[in-house]
């Protein structure tokens, strides 16, 4: 069914049935991941902690039941819980039956270094975990995000009111409306970012802030939520992951406006949880009243006698006194609060039944699933949509669904429907021009601009800012490596893809040469940093072996971080070093077809891009055949 001809509703249904092919292969390949891959590679991935004990167990102020659990080995792994996601415990008893799962599934409340805080239902026997030998914990699959989508979807397609105006509006070409006033000026932003601001202050409906890297989208986006806090009380804002909720609701209590965070923050600090609503609901002066409110009802529920008449009574007032103070807090919390923040997903949390709000921000849009929005858009009236639809997709599983259309945003959509609603932020203020320059031509139309300051920006005189090391014209001391070619790369199981060690030890070499250019003091004292990224999980790991090892670079280790493309989103490094890994006769270079990894990955860069790849496998195609002959020519 082209989506062209089909009517709104259709194409939601038909995004439904795509939404539900994609549940239903990412179920799958859990369940088979569950039984087939060893814990030590599931701990390996980061996607779950063994052995670990439990240091305590506690109501928390929500009155959820909550584990504390501690790792103890294994500390150095990055790893993947984050608040929200759900967790399953599980015994690994290599004698007896292997592994056995616990029955409950818990969820992480916060993740931090080495200690995960876990709500688990009411009736859990914590005595059970407290005793079990080889306790472990594991990310499972996540029922409610799919459930939450499903049902926002449901909602859009029988929607009335402003969200049936909102689905029709998005899904045909009739004109969003907009209100009429002359721009206000704001001396602290540029004139691309000003636009942006009117943009949104103008529009009834939707408003597109489309920011290519290092324009300054953050920066903008506060500025368009402080100017519509002094037209309405309160906003939404709301993004696709936990850690750019942190990022934009910092930002905006910077600027002294009162955020209200719901769920909690990646980084656990003491700033960040400062605005959290759990720690703001433990602050408030009722809050011990209606503590001592809940330990007397779990009292009395304990000692509860046979044929105790009076029983039902004093439970019953006991639990009206509790949720009346309850709602007061809540009243109290949301009534001061000017900006209610959490992920997309999160929108649903039950605290927010009811609320209403003019408008909705979601920042990162271009990185959301379609139905993820859906789930704050039924609670206002105008969404201003941030991001850059030329950077990370949001992740599709299914290829049959990613081929049928689910990877498509909701702001792309709307970005084609309605290029008048779209302003571009043109400024960038991260990059030297020469790296800048070949992004803007191949993805923004050429239409992007370095500012001033960093127009020249470099760390040695007369650098060349981009270069690519052909691994193939080389040579390495190979004893250690496969002696036939020592840049082929090899493939290690499905989920970590690719590793290619000969150029991983030459991906350090370059960077060690750069380093001994520049000078080991210099590196120290102005605190250069540095990004060495690799598209593939196995090449990751790899480097930050190599890393920890080498002596040279032991003075700076801190400047120094290895990640995926992923891993690096949203941020910036003085120098970026890339490994591709791919070299191969038949030009295969699988995912790095996706030209906006390679976009991000480039753009990280603000002075300096070394990228090492094999020239004959990658230039095979045209995106990556550009790129060489640019570089070349600088």
């Amino acid at each position: 069914m082209s989506q062209k001809h089909s009517s709104p509703i259709q194409a939601l249904q038909q995004q439904r049935l795509l939404l539900q092919m994609e549940y239903e292969t990412e179920k799958e390949a859990f369940r088979l991941q569950t039984e087939q891959m060893g814990i030590m590679r599931k701990v390996k991935r980061g996607d779950a902690w063994w052995p670990v004990k439990v240091s305590r167990s506690y109501y928390n102020s929500l009155n959820q039941l909550t584990v504390e659990v501690v790792r103890t080995t294994d500390t150095d792994i990055e790893h993947n819980f984050e608040f929200g996601r759900p967790v399953i415990f599980f015994r690994n008893d290599s004698t007896e039956t292997g592994i056995r799962y616990f029955r409950f599934t818990g969820t992480v409340s916060y993740a931090d270094g080495d200690r995960l805080v876990i709500t688990v239902p009411d009736n859990t026997s914590i005595l059970d975990l407290q005793n079990t030998e080889q306790l472990g914990v594991q990310l499972s699959f996540d029922e409610t995000s799919y459930r939450l989508m499903l049902e926002a979807l449901d909602r859009a397609i029988k929607g009335k009111g402003r969200l049936g105006y909102l689905r029709d509006l998005f899904y045909t070409s009739q004109k969003p409306e907009t209100f009429v006033f002359p721009p206000i000026h704001m001396p602290y932003l540029n004139a691309t970012q000003e636009e942006a601001v009117n943009m949104v202050l103008r529009a009834k409906d939707v408003a597109i802030v489309h920011g290519p890297p290092g324009t300054g989208k953050t920066t903008t986006l506060v500025e368009a939520i402080r100017e519509t806090l002094m037209r309405e009380n309160q906003v939404l804002v709301c993004a696709q992951s936990n850690m750019a909720v942190d990022w934009i609701s910092e930002k905006l209590v910077d600027r002294g406006i009162n955020v209200l965070r719901i769920g909690n923050p990646t980084r656990v600090n003491d700033k960040m949880l400062s605005f959290t609503y759990e720690r703001r609901f433990e602050a408030h002066p009722d809050y011990p009243h209606l503590w001592a409110i809940r330990k007397a009802i779990r009292e009395l529920r304990s000692h509860r006698r046979r044929g105790d008449e009076k029983y039902h009574q004093r439970l019953e007032s006991l639990k009206s006194r509790a949720t009346e103070l309850e709602i007061r807090i809540n009243n109290e919390l949301f009534g001061e609060a000017r900006v209610i923040a959490s992920t997309l997903v999160g929108a649903a949390n039950r605290l927010l039944e009811g609320q209403k709000f003019g408008t909705l921000f979601i920042d990162e849009a271009a990185q959301a699933l379609e139905a993820a929005c859906w789930i704050p858009l039924r609670r206002v009236s105008r969404v201003v949509l941030a991001g850059d639809h030329c950077q990370l997709p949001p992740t599709v599983k299914s290829i049959a669904a990613l081929k049928a259309g689910l990877g498509k945003t909701l702001m792309e959509r709307i970005a084609e429907r309605h290029p008048e609603a779209v302003t571009l932020l043109k400024i960038q203020y991260r990059m030297h021009e020469d790296i800048m320059r070949f992004s803007s031509d191949f993805f923004y139309n050429g239409l992007l601009q370095a500012a001033p300051e960093v127009k020249h920006r470099s760390i040695l005189d007369l650098d060349i800012p981009m270069t690519w090391i052909d691994t193939a014209a080389f040579s390495v001391d190979t004893s250690s490596l496969n002696p036939v070619s020592p840049f082929r790369e090899q493939f290690v199981g499905e989920s970590f893809g690719r590793i290619n060690k000969g150029e991983a030890e030459l991906t350090l070499l370059a960077l060690q040469h750069y380093f001994n250019k520049i000078g080991k003091q210099r590196i120290l004292d102005e605190h250069i940093d540095v990004g060495i990224i690799s598209p593939y999980r196995a090449q990751v790991q790899y480097l930050r072996r190599l890393l920890m090892k080498r002596e040279f670079f032991k003075p700076f280790r801190r400047a120094i971080s290895v990640n995926t493309v992923d891993g690096f989103q949203g941020q910036e490094r003085d120098v970026i070093v890339i490994s591709l890994v791919r070299s191969n006769d038949e030009g295969q270079i699988g995912f790095l077809r996706d030209l906006r990894r390679m976009n991000v990955a480039i753009t990280r860069a603000r002075m300096k891009l070394i990228i090492l790849g094999d020239k004959e496998t990658m230039t095979q195609h045209p995106f990556y055949q550009r790129l060489w002959q640019y570089i070349e020519n600088l």
